[in-house]
């Protein structure tokens, strides 16, 4: 009796049910309040993107990069990672260092050991869980001091560059972008991106900043991933309230 020859893959392919690669990304944001919803810029680089990519606003403000995962919030970023079958592919966008800074208690990280090897285990893990990390460099403060801002998150954001290098991770270098952008605007024009009314800060942000540094980080998603492209809104126009400065930023 001859032997049964197995149908060939292409047609047992074609007699069951029809398949397509997932044809969406996904962007799930890390981070602090300078990212948070009401209180960063997260909200509004979500809304810079298509309403077929999703976008995960996970950053929360007073975490560093020691205590989000102390409470369980990358476990939150985990489960999601395991769960992308659906998806083209996922980026997770990493921010920390203003609440990794001393005198945080619960907070405070060591700039030396225990900042860089959160960081590197972040990008280690979301590789390892088939996504693709993007660091970003803490969002600068708006404090000026005889005509110049503070960027007393230098450090961190060094470090952030160092990881980015080492690793081969995409950087989005927003300390270095905010800082030339709130530089050139001045004291004056820079307090309009603060929150108003009893919550003003020079930290966090309000609509108008919001948009102007959600702006800048989708300008460097698409330089640095070309890939993202599609998944992006077409530009918005620059906001009037800010002249010129914000116009260059777009």
């Amino acid at each position: 009796m001859p032997r049964t020859r197995p149908l060939p893959l292409l047609l047992l392919l074609l007699s069951g049910p029809a398949w397509s690669a997932p044809a969406h990304d996904r962007i799930i944001l890390v981070g602090d309040s300078t990212m948070a919803s009401s209180t960063g810029y997260g909200d509004a680089l979500c809304e810079r993107f298509t309403l077929d990519t999703a976008c995960i606003n996970l950053a929360r403000g007073g975490r560093s990069s020691g205590s989000f995962r102390a409470e369980g919030r990358w476990d939150e970023v985990t489960g999601l990672l395991r769960d992308g079958a659906s998806f083209r592919r996922t980026y997770v966008v990493i921010q920390f260092g203003h609440n990794d800074q001393p005198g945080k208690p619960g907070r405070s990280t060591d700039y030396v050991t225990e900042f860089p090897a959160n960081m590197r285990r972040y990008v280690a893990q979301t590789r390892a869980l088939g996504a693709v990390p993007v660091l970003v460099t803490p969002l600068t403060r708006r404090s000026f001091r005889n005509g110049y801002v503070q960027d007393d998150l230098a450090p961190w954001a060094a470090t952030v560059r160092s990881i980015a290098r080492d690793t081969g991770t995409t950087l989005v270098d927003l300390n270095k972008l905010s800082l030339a952008a709130v530089q050139s605007m001045g004291p004056d024009q820079a307090n309009k991106l603060a929150r108003s009314g009893a919550n003003f800060d020079h930290t966090h942000v309000g609509p108008q900043g919001a948009k102007l540094f959600s702006n800048i980080v989708a300008r460097e998603l698409l330089r640095q991933v070309p890939a993202l492209a599609p998944a992006m809104q077409p530009k918005p126009k620059p906001a009037p309230a800010l002249g010129a400065v914000a116009q260059g930023a777009q």
